[in-house]
């Protein structure tokens, strides 16, 4: 896939804004508070139906105005593909795709798949297990609608059940259906993820030799219930369940399932979520956004976009050289506030 336009209207601080991409290396150049961010931002939107900067729509919308457009056209193998999106002060998002209205954002997911690095995204290695949920979470539900349905699923059942507990009518009776539910919806999820993070640990540790000069092995792997196939990872989660019925009783919330799992990731057998430098950190969530575009590329058949916003003021000149010859191959588009580097490397250059 490659997005080929992006257009925006009264959207964050632009007015009225059209730009071309080509299918490599792109770059939104200019000084800061011009607005590059923010067009990344929009095509991230279009791809996902959410901002990577605040959950609240009603932000994006330029001062002043009802309410905001995004328009982004992309040529896949099928043809053009365009997703439209407009951002009212009074109404909920409306999003049409290929002109048609749709109902759900599970329609939304994969049509215009992207894959993003923001300041944030050392999040993923050294903050929350919520961060390493997400970065799983986001990939998960681009390249399968039956996944996004099993995560809405649970969280509609995991907040039922949260809301039982914190009522205080809580017993071992009342929570059994519900922890039945969970075990069966939960399973789906480990069972995803748990297969997602086989399928992109060669794929990391590839790319991550390759920016760090081969001087270290980066692994990666999954924290939740044991088992490998559906039926015995429901049984782990069910035997869980039962098992901490009464602290949750005591608690008032769930403390044990799929939404509290996590990713591990050591570099060299050190845990780098805790003991890593920032440079390692970084490499190693340069690598996973890396690796997580070639993987969406064999999963879907066709490649993501990878944003990359301000990445290139953290890294030295020998990383960010890197990083250029790793983007080759599929779609990227950066911000930066100097396109000197991004001349020499023939990168499509947009002022902003």
């Amino acid at each position: 896939m490659i997005v080929k336009q992006l257009k925006v209207k009264d959207y964050r601080n632009a007015a009225e804004r059209a730009v071309e991409l080509s299918d490599g290396r792109n770059a939104f150049v200019g000084a800061n508070a011009r607005g590059k961010t923010n067009l990344l931002e929009a095509v991230y939107f279009a791809g996902v139906g959410k901002s990577f900067r605040t959950p609240r729509d009603k932000e994006l919308i330029k001062s002043d105005c009802p309410r905001a457009f995004i328009s982004v056209t992309a040529n896949k193998e099928s043809g053009d593909e365009n997703v439209k999106i407009i951002l009212d002060r009074t109404e909920n998002k409306r999003v049409a795709v290929g002109g048609v209205p749709i109902s759900r954002m599970s329609e939304l997911m994969g049509v215009c798949p992207v894959v993003l690095f923001c300041p944030d995204g050392l999040k993923i290695i050294k903050d929350a297990p919520s961060d390493r949920r997400r970065f799983m979470d986001v990939a998960l539900c681009q390249m399968s609608k039956t996944y996004f349905a099993a995560l809405s699923r649970y969280d509609k059942v995991l907040q039922n059940r949260n809301r039982l507990l914190k009522s205080g009518g809580a017993d071992q009776n009342t929570l059994a259906p519900w922890d039945e539910l969970l075990a069966d919806v939960g399973a789906r999820i480990v069972k995803a993820r748990r297969g997602y993070i086989k399928r992109l640990q060669p794929l990391a540790a590839e790319r991550h030799a390759f920016l760090s000069d081969g001087r270290e092995k980066l692994e990666l792997g999954y924290e939740g219930a044991d088992g490998e196939d559906i039926d015995s990872v429901k049984a782990s989660l069910a035997a869980a369940f039962v098992k901490d019925r009464d602290v949750d009783m005591r608690l008032k919330f769930t403390h044990s399932g799929p939404h509290r799992d996590d990713m591990s990731i050591a570099v060299d057998g050190t845990d780098v979520r805790t003991y890593g430098s920032q440079g390692q950190q970084r490499t190693v969530a340069l690598s996973l956004k890396l690796a997580e575009t070639a993987l969406f590329t064999e999963v879907l058949g066709t490649s993501p976009v990878l944003l990359l916003d301000d990445v290139f003021s953290e890294l030295d000149a020998s990383r960010r050289r890197k990083l250029l010859d790793a983007l080759d191959g599929f779609q990227s588009v950066i911000t930066s506030t100097d396109r000197e580097e991004l001349d020499e490397y023939g990168v499509n250059v947009i002022e902003i």
